[in-house]
């Protein structure tokens, strides 16, 4: 066990957390860094300005001591006025104190006696006021202790002590009036007070004599035994109950009747005449037979028999129904009653009367403890209501009493002016100035600007779609990487139209990251050399146009015959790049206009570029022709290499339409032009249509602001400008490069 322990805390942790790639983190920085610094430079202005725009203040101080008056307990004599007590644990008289120091008359006193003014030079507002002032209680004492800040110091000094002064006198006055007021209060109370003794005796008089009381609590005990007698008589009588239903329902049973039926069979038992008609109708009946045993059915005896037996049950019925009434049916078979049924039926007979007595008596035992419950039940609140008048007229009678001992008291204590603050400390004019400390509200600025501007460098960069790094690039586009062409800017001037290398950028650093494009594109196929390839990106401005003109010099300065085709009949730039006229070009020979010799320019040695020419109306049209797929024929025996410069994929089938004439797609991808959604919507695109792709080039990266470090160049050669041509360093060979691509 100890040992699965152990191996269990041995676990390496890289398995268990993430490694946090602060790496990431700080090209996050580098990518963010001009917002991030504006935003601490305008923090970091905001709070220099703000501690520069403070002034130096005073503050002055006072002192009071909060404590309760003695003097009325020297008399013995109103001890409660002047009495500062909490009214609960958590809370203290000092905490009251200071709340009546900072109340509205007080401040308000004081700014009329100083004639406070505010910068406006209008009277100055308790709040304003307010601000400024500050009380604090000592702890573990009864000292209240008052400042207030201010410019001017001998201002700030004389509102401390006019403060302190006016509360002293309303407290003087409070404690003054407390005891007048409590002379008038007593005074109009102990009228109301006298009729309250009387009106509660009065009340407790008459609830006695509607309610019959004389010793509740003697009645409330003869009352529960006599409940507990009826329990036992309804007890005894309910087992009786028991005893004689038994007994019935046996019967019952025995003689096959209802509860019902019992009283109606036994009366007609009774009736003179049932049992003889009865009879002879059972005669006739047994007659009828014997006779339509002898005769036809309308022989006059068997007629006579039916008749007779018609008779007879008309007059049985007609007996019946004088005792049980016409709406009840009888079954002739119930009135053949035996000796032994007859018993048995006045048997039950007895029992249903006895039965009945039971109930009638259990109902009236019920009713009787039923109202002893009912008067034993008020018994309780006539006790409640009785003490509780009791409670009140011996309340009245005590608050009358101290009304007329209180009263006395407050005639001696009305005379005594005592107050509960004194003062220990008056406040002195301040000498040395309470500056605000502008170093720290400087560097709290610099703490809040970093911290924001951090902030904002990650808001900014998780709000942008855009694909950031080369690394991101490969992660997203499932394609190997066959170049990687660094940015470059010169130090002179901005170009709007795309460079060319040896003519409006120096060779280096930029063609070596072309002649590394070149050579993997040479290797990348060994059983069949490239001869046309579709040049191509996710979105517009990701640098296909450059990318297509410079990799055709290199391959032209290589000793092979280029050929550089336009075939971006929407957005054409090539003709820009090279200073040629647009009038006639590849849209002109597509639509046999112009013969291809007159259209093709030569530009350099060994290259030349086809314009897009007239711009068509259609142009997929022209690109998806047979003369299309016959000039790429042609194009492929008089040039070792074609290059087809095509729209962007985004919104256009052109290169779609050309990629399948060529012998592949070459993907431009430019990381912070193209955003996450077109360079998926890119590669569903190609995936779907069939597109072989070649690969892809990253165009425009900055080196310094990529993580990984295994490129094939060394960082010093993207810098502007390079003193040597030594500063390029080449780390791999192409196929070197194309392998380790291929792996990752």
């Amino acid at each position: 066990m100890a040992k699965v322990i152990v191996s269990y805390f041995m676990i390496d942790p890289i398995e268990h957390f993430e490694e946090i790639d602060f790496q990431k983190y700080w090209l996050i920085l580098q990518r963010r860094s001009k917002p991030a610094l504006a935003v601490f430079g305008v923090v970091v202005t905001l709070a220099t300005l703000f501690a520069l725009s403070l002034k130096h203040t005073y503050r002055a101080e006072g002192s009071l001591l909060i404590k309760t008056s003695r003097a009325y307990s020297l008399t013995g004599l109103g001890e409660d006025i002047g009495r500062l007590e909490s009214l609960a644990v958590v809370n203290s008289p000092l905490d009251t104190q200071a709340r009546i120091v900072a109340s509205v008359p007080v401040l308000q006193e004081t700014i009329n006696v100083l004639n406070l003014k505010d910068l406006q030079n209008k009277p100055l507002k308790v709040n304003d006021l307010l601000k400024k002032l500050k009380i604090d209680t000592a702890k573990g004492t009864d000292i209240l202790q008052i400042s207030y800040k201010d410019t001017n110091p001998q201002l700030a000094a004389k509102v401390v002590n006019t403060i302190i002064a006016i509360y002293t006198k309303i407290n003087i006055q409070s404690n003054r009036s407390e005891a007048v007021s409590a002379r008038l209060f007593i005074l109009k109370q102990l009228p109301g007070t006298e009729v309250s003794v009387r009106i509660a005796e009065s009340a407790l008089r008459k609830f006695r004599e509607n309610n019959h009381v004389i010793v509740l609590q003697e009645e409330a005990t003869a009352a529960v035994k006599s409940i507990s007698k009826f329990e036992d008589e309804i007890a005894e009588a309910q087992a009786q109950l028991v005893d004689v239903t038994a007994q019935s329902e046996k019967l019952k049973k025995q003689a096959d009747i209802t509860s019902s039926q019992i009283v109606t069979f036994a009366a007609l038992s009774e009736i003179p005449g049932t049992q003889t008609t009865l009879t002879q109708l059972q005669e006739a009946q047994s007659q009828l037979v014997v006779a339509r045993t002898r005769f036809q059915p309308g022989h006059p005896t068997v007629i006579n028999l039916q008749e007779k037996i018609v008779a007879l049950n008309r007059l049985l019925q007609q007996r019946i129904q004088e005792v049980v009434g016409n709406n009840q049916q009888v079954s002739l078979s119930n009135l053949q009653i035996g000796k032994q049924r007859q018993e048995l039926i006045t048997d039950l007979v007895r029992l249903e009367n006895q039965r009945r007595g039971l109930e009638k008596r259990i109902a009236t035992l019920s009713s009787n403890q039923s109202a002893y419950k009912a008067r034993s039940q008020v018994l309780p609140k006539l006790e409640q209501n009785q003490r509780e008048l009791e409670r009140k007229l011996k309340a009245a009678q005590t608050t009358y009493e101290r009304l007329l001992t209180k009263l006395q008291d407050i005639y001696v204590a009305e005379n005594q002016n005592v107050a509960n603050a004194r003062v220990i400390s008056p406040a002195l004019v301040p000498e040395i100035p309470e500056g605000p400390q502008k170093k720290l509200i400087i560097g709290a600025g610099g703490v809040a600007g970093m911290l924001l501007g951090i902030i904002a460098a990650f808001a900014i960069d998780l709000s942008d779609c855009s694909v950031k790094t080369l690394k991101e690039a490969r992660d997203l586009l499932p394609y190997t990487l066959l170049g990687v062409i660094p940015t470059f800017r010169l130090n002179s001037k901005n170009h709007s139209v795309p460079r060319v290398i040896n003519r409006d950028i120096p060779q280096f650093p930029l063609g070596n990251a072309y002649q590394m494009l070149q050579g993997n594109l040479k290797f990348l196929r060994s059983e069949q050399e490239l001869k046309t390839i579709t040049v191509t990106s996710s979105v517009s401005k990701e640098g296909k146009s450059e990318v297509s003109a410079n990799l055709a010099v290199t391959m032209a300065e290589a000793g092979k015959r280029v050929l550089l085709v336009d075939a971006d009949m929407r957005h054409p730039v090539q003709h820009q790049i090279w200073n040629l006229t647009n009038t006639v070009g590849l849209s002109n020979v597509l639509s046999e206009k112009v013969a291809l010799d007159r259209a093709i320019q030569a530009v350099r040695q060994n290259l030349d570029v086809l314009p897009t020419g007239v711009l068509p109306p259609n142009p997929m049209a022209l690109l998806d022709s047979g003369q299309m797929t016959y000039l790429i024929t042609v194009f492929m025996r008089q040039y070792d290499f074609v290059i087809f410069d095509t729209p962007a994929l985004k919104g256009t089938m052109d290169a779609a339409v050309l990629g399948k004439r060529t012998d592949g797609i070459l993907l431009v991808v430019r990381p912070g032009v193209v955003d996450l959604k077109s360079a998926n919507g890119a590669k569903e695109f190609l995936i779907q249509s069939g597109q072989y792709v070649l690969g892809m080039v990253l165009n425009g990266v900055d080196m310094k602001r990529e993580p990984d470090s295994y490129f094939y160049y060394s960082r010093e050669s993207v810098e502007p400008v390079s003193r040597s041509r030594n500063s390029l360093v080449a780390r791999k060979t192409p196929s070197e490069f194309i392998g380790e691509s291929d792996r990752a």
